[in-house]
């Protein structure tokens, strides 16, 4: 359905052993891979989450680097805050990565201030958000990815583009496909539930799945036709 990059995070294996294997498989297919050991707090740690934060910043970051570009967390309640956040990117910093940030997607929350303050490459979701929020986007790097397909599959409330938007911030569109939240891989399906629910022309929406998602990689040989960049694109007859 023409999507020719794509990034994709591990995450759901929360084991030293499992999430190195993700990123190793990941590894073979992308160069866009995210370290996302601090998806939630390992079951095994329940009792004990600042056990979890050292073991994703200390072994299991150890051996996950290797395989990745990207560090990601979920700053979220019900999972990770934003003192535990900014230290699970920093050390992803430290290592090499570069940050990404689910911030915002259920309820307001530090995430996307931190993602600014860390110049992360994306904030994911941007769902719940303050003025002060957009502002921040709007006068940093950090692109505002918006993930209508989790919306979509969850029945939950969309992001407001609109606003995103008028206010100058640079937005990505893309799928969130996951077995948890996001029951679709195809960009065309988000692009029209973006026009339809979210406040979006095509043209933004054309733009935002593209160039905006070359953004939030930080890529500039991608998701445009331009002098210099990939022949990278589909030709639609």
């Amino acid at each position: 359905q023409g999507t020719t990059t794509f990034e994709t995070k591990s995450g759901y294996g929360l084991t030293v052993e499992d999430e190195a294997r993700a990123l190793r498989i990941a590894a073979a297919h992308t160069d866009e891979v995210t370290y996302l050991g601090a998806h939630i707090v390992s079951p095994d740690y329940a009792d004990d989450p600042a056990a979890y934060v050292a073991l994703v910043t200390g072994e299991m970051l150890d051996a996950c680097a290797p395989y990745a570009r990207w560090i990601d967390v979920f700053c979220e309640k019900g999972a990770f805050d934003g003192d535990q956040a900014r230290a699970i990117l920093t050390a992803g910093k430290a290592k090499g990565l570069h940050p990404r940030v689910h911030a915002n997607q259920l309820s307001y929350g530090p995430g996307v201030q931190l993602a600014v303050e860390l110049d992360a490459a994306s904030a994911d979701h941007c769902t719940h958000l303050t003025d002060a929020d957009v502002d921040a986007l709007a006068n940093g790097r950090t692109v505002a990815t918006l993930l209508p397909g989790a919306e979509f599959s969850t029945r939950a409330e969309w992001p407001d583009a609109r606003r995103l938007l008028d206010a100058g911030v640079t937005v990505a569109l893309s799928t969130d496909c996951n077995p948890g939240s996001s029951f679709t891989s195809s960009v065309p399906f988000c692009i029209a539930l973006a026009v339809r629910d979210m406040g979006m022309t095509p043209d933004e929406a054309l733009w935002s799945a593209t160039a905006g998602g070359a953004a939030a990689l930080r890529r500039t040989d991608i998701g445009r036709l331009t002098v210099g960049a990939r022949a990278d694109l589909a030709l639609l007859d």
